[in-house]
């Protein structure tokens, strides 16, 4: 079609100082020398010696193995975890959740740019909410924290919830092993603020963090008693400009109804600041709230018996998880399950003898 055009039109101004000259051809969208080089595949001990060398491309590798369904995968992975152990726990970590809008994202950024700036090494575990329809998650928060992705002394990691239960699972617990034995002093886990979520955050963390906003209208409405309960330190964020007096106002809210709390078994009470992400203003006396929360958990025992009953927790998380995971996926199981389910849909047996029936089917009873 275009040679016929150009022809035509080349035709038409024979004799005229008008012409139209061939254009210039797109150029390949593949480069037609490129050779796919096949990845090569690392044993378990070449993970294990590139995680203690600090090697982030290898740590999100293992990171991938540790994410997957796949069989092999998981042994693997299993493998490296366990090697790496000795290398692990030797971090602090903070569980950050909050309201939608209290700007989780853009806090980490600051307050993490400003714990690299003193030395420390920073791992962000950002785990997004997955569609319920498609499985897909957006995965943006590192398009959204730029200056701690372009650090050298930060690892950001997003991982989808993939549906589960509060969006974080034995998977993120696996990853925190991994980013300590790479170096990372310090891991932040910021969670999908809906749901379960902050309790399974807080079932893996030394210190639980909730970001809250002011001049929202009720300040204490949409926070669950469970997960007050659960703060170890409130931040209020965006308190600059017009919102400083709102924000002190939510400050002195807050202080009053964690005074009604029992005394948490950390012995110190949840502190609460104001903050600006933007400003900066509040940032440093929220840190050092961190940190004195930290040494006073760690002279009094608690951070060590802390972990040590997270360490119980997941070992039985672990179990019902396998046994569940077993269960549903054995074939005569799952074919059975549609029966029973439409005999008590039917009335023609209990929910409790068909749960029964299908438990002894399974256990070979």
């Amino acid at each position: 079609m275009t040679d016929h055009w150009e022809e035509h039109h080349r035709a038409g101004f024979e004799g005229s100082a008008l012409t139209v000259e061939p254009g210039v051809g797109d150029a390949p969208t593949v480069n037609p020398d490129f050779r796919r080089v096949p990845r090569r595949r690392l044993t378990g001990a070449q993970y294990v010696e590139g995680i203690l060398a600090g090697d982030v491309t290898v740590l999100s590798q293992a990171i991938t193995l540790v994410e997957s369904n796949n069989h092999a995968h998981y042994a693997l992975a299993q493998e490296i975890i366990e090697k790496l152990l000795p290398h692990g726990g030797r971090s602090v970590r903070i569980g950050i959740t909050g309201v939608p809008g209290a700007g989780k994202s853009t806090f980490i950024e600051a307050v993490g740019s400003m714990v690299v700036e003193r030395g420390h090494k920073l791992a962000v575990l950002a785990v997004d909410p997955s569609s319920e329809r498609s499985g897909g998650s957006i995965l943006g928060d590192k398009t959204r924290m730029e200056a701690l992705s372009v650090n050298p002394r930060v690892f950001i990691r997003p991982s989808p919830s993939a549906g589960e239960l509060g969006g974080v699972a034995r998977k993120s617990r696996e990853t925190i092993v991994l980013c300590e034995a790479a170096g990372f002093d310090t891991v932040f886990i910021e969670t999908v603020g809906v749901g379960q979520s902050e309790t399974t955050v807080h079932s893996m963390v030394d210190l639980f963090m909730l970001l809250q906003i002011a001049g929202a209208g009720d300040e204490l409405q949409g926070i669950k008693r469970g997960i007050m309960e659960m703060a170890d330190l409130v931040a209020i964020t965006k308190a600059d400009g017009e919102n400083v007096l709102r924000a002190g106002l939510a400050k002195t809210q807050f202080v009053s109804a964690l005074s009604l709390f029992p005394m948490p078994e950390s012995g110190l009470r949840a502190e609460v600041y104001t903050c600006s992400a933007v400003t900066g203003d509040g940032l440093s006396e929220v840190w050092a709230g961190v940190e004195a929360f930290v040494d006073h958990v760690r002279r009094n025992g608690y951070f060590d018996a802390n972990r040590n009953r997270q360490k119980r927790f997941w070992m039985i998380e672990t179990i019902e998880e396998a046994l569940r995971n077993s269960f549903y996926g054995r074939e005569d199981v799952a074919r059975r399950i549609k029966e029973y389910e439409q005999q008590v849909l039917d009335d023609r047996i209990s929910p409790f003898v068909a749960a029964r029936q299908l438990l002894e089917m399974y256990f070979g009873q």
